[in-house]
């Protein structure tokens, strides 16, 4: 069992490498999708605050306020009294919220860790419950170390004694299991 240490901790490696790589393209698109499109509208320094917001939004919830705030901000100061421009800024930042929390989020992050969008929905809101921000910025991490470690120990149960049902007859009782399994692939 040398090479049984090592499997887990590779494969949380691979699904926490996995978590970073979703995290920063879910990131970079949405600073795009905000940059361009409050540069399109018109607003002043529009892209630099959606790129901003973009790419703090590896933390949840500071990337869009900082994006909304500045964006409505910046959108009030430069279209008063004309409101089209606030609102304008207001369905791109919104629009983009909606695209990262039910589009590019679950189907990025959730499938680059290799959980299901509902146990990723499930682990955000029991580990914001819990342990409130910093359980929403440790929620995918966790929860993909926990599906790896679930799974090896349910590999290693699987192969144990315990399982298999032997009672410590030793190699009689593997001799037996295989002729078992001999006789069951001749029929």
């Amino acid at each position: 069992m040398k090479g049984c240490g090592r499997s887990p901790a590779r494969s949380i490696t691979r699904w926490l490498a996995g978590f970073l790589r979703g995290q920063l393209l879910v990131c970079i698109t949405l600073a795009l999708w905000c940059g361009i499109g409050l540069s399109l509208i018109g607003l002043d320094f529009g892209f630099l605050i959606g790129l901003t917001g973009g790419l703090l939004s590896f933390i949840p919830y500071v990337g869009s306020m900082v994006a909304l705030v500045a964006a409505l901000g910046v959108a009030i100061v430069q279209g008063w009294p004309n409101w089209s421009l606030f609102l304008m800024a207001l369905a791109i930042v919104g629009s983009g919220q909606f695209l990262e929390g039910y589009v590019l989020g679950p189907k990025l992050v959730g499938g680059s860790v290799g959980l299901h969008t509902v146990w990723l929905m499930f682990a955000l809101v029991a580990f914001g419950a819990l342990f409130g921000f910093t359980g929403l910025l440790i929620a995918v991490p966790v929860a993909a170390v926990i599906r790896v470690l679930a799974r090896h120990l349910l590999s290693l149960y699987l192969a144990s004694p315990l399982y298999r049902g032997r009672s410590g007859e030793g190699p009689r009782a593997d001799a037996a299991t295989r002729s078992d399994l001999s006789t069951l692939r001749r029929k």
